[in-house]
């Protein structure tokens, strides 16, 4: 069983932006590639930063309004710094949360999750940037056909993981929603079938149709 490779998903070809790169330039290659951040690099393509139109909005947010009132609440010493920012190295976020590409799909979503972050720079050993993920990247593994999906059950999981023979349980995948059927030998290899079969890249959902032979947690045994 093998995850797909943030290498697999990402996007290689990524417009990034130089430390010194204007305010009004960075706001005209976000709307002209239709992106919400951008890395930011070195002469040496190594990721210094990631400046975003979160980063960009505290200028708006810091202009005063039309009565004259101070925007409220105000602005602490760091989110002032950006606000009267006008070059990428004023504005970015760094250090950047970045991925590297032999990472797979989970090591990288978790990451999203943890840090409240829609993408991530892919960076190489080096940390010169190679590509970007974005969530609606790692989402594509959903697109996945179902019979690519059971197929991986049942060779990868059920024969070379688990060491069931083919005929022991069977696999209906629809629409991502994998449907297991069969006899087991021991009641405590269901749930990690079950486990093992959810973790498989494209499964929405697992249901569980399989029974046991030999209750091995010492409860009640099948047909007693």
């Amino acid at each position: 069983m093998q995850h797909r490779k943030v290498s697999d998903l990402m996007t290689r070809h990524v417009v990034s932006v130089r430390p010194d790169t204007p305010f009004k330039d960075i706001v005209r290659l976000l709307a002209e590639n239709e992106v919400t951040a951008l890395p930011v690099v070195d002469g040496g393509g190594r990721i210094v930063g990631v400046v975003s139109e979160a980063d960009l909005l505290r200028k708006a947010g810091d202009r005063p309004r039309i009565d004259g009132r101070v925007p409220l609440p105000p602005l602490e010493a760091w989110e002032r710094a950006k606000a009267e920012g006008a070059r990428a190295e004023e504005l970015m976020s760094a250090p950047a949360v970045c991925a590297h590409p032999g990472w797979n799909v989970v090591e990288a979503a978790q990451l999203m999750e943890v840090q409240g972050i829609k993408r991530l720079p892919v960076v190489d050993d080096t940390d010169r940037l190679v590509g970007i993920v974005s969530r609606r990247d790692l989402l594509r593994i959903f697109l996945r056909k179902d019979d690519a999906i059971r197929e991986e059950i049942e060779h990868d999981v059920l024969q070379q993981t688990v060491g069931l023979a083919p005929t022991q349980v069977s696999v209906a995948v629809r629409g991502g929603r994998v449907e297991l059927r069969g006899v087991i030998e021991t009641r405590s290899l269901i749930p990690v079938i079950v486990r093992l079969c959810g973790s498989v890249d494209g499964v929405v959902g697992v249901s569980d149709r399989m029974s046991f032979r030999v209750d091995d947690l010492g409860r009640t045994p099948l047909g007693a």
